[in-house]
């Protein structure tokens, strides 16, 4: 059994230790001309480890849910920044601990974080995902998203840096 709530300041921390990095054996290839954008499904061998580096901490301005355990331990989070300018409801980051993964959690979460956006009136819910994390890509999809953009520049001077960064969105 899985709690969903918004987050204390004790949670999120627990939330920021969660391990988002992935293994897969497909990244999408990315093409752009000034007339469309294609992705494919490119298998690689061996398979890609990607570990992110540690964010630096938000300033509290964001929402944060949290999907807690029966023993109190939080197994995933999403968190939210809402620009009331564009009502565009911003996901900034969403993990799922990686012994949880494939159990639902990452539906509820982002379920929640909708509603929250339909609470606040916002339009459209965006997102961004390298194209690296395919398996994330999926999911996104699944979830009602679609390629909303790209930036091929995003990621320079980074440890991304070669990735491309997919934009997605999704309206409500």
């Amino acid at each position: 059994m899985v709690i969903y709530h918004v987050a204390s300041l004790e949670d999120r921390k627990h939330a920021e230790a969660i391990d988002n990095s992935f293994t897969t054996d497909t990244v999408l290839e990315v093409t752009a001309t000034d007339g469309e954008i294609r992705i494919r499904s490119v298998p690689v061998d061996p398979p890609v480890r990607k570990v992110y580096p540690d964010d630096e901490e938000s300033e509290g301005e964001d929402h944060v849910i949290v999907a807690v355990d029966t023993e109190g331990r939080v197994r995933g989070a999403i968190t939210l920044a809402y620009a009331p300018w564009n009502r565009r409801l911003h996901i900034t980051d969403f993990r799922v601990s990686p012994t949880h993964r494939g159990r639902g959690i990452g539906t509820a979460l982002m379920e929640r974080a909708l509603a929250h956006g339909r609470e606040l009136s916002a339009r459209t819910a965006w997102l961004e995902v390298t194209n690296v994390n395919a398996p994330a890509v999926r999911a996104y999809r699944r979830m009602g998203f679609a390629l909303c953009g790209l930036d091929t520049s995003l990621y320079v001077g980074t440890e991304s840096e070669g990735e491309t960064a997919l934009f997605m969105s999704r309206g409500f």
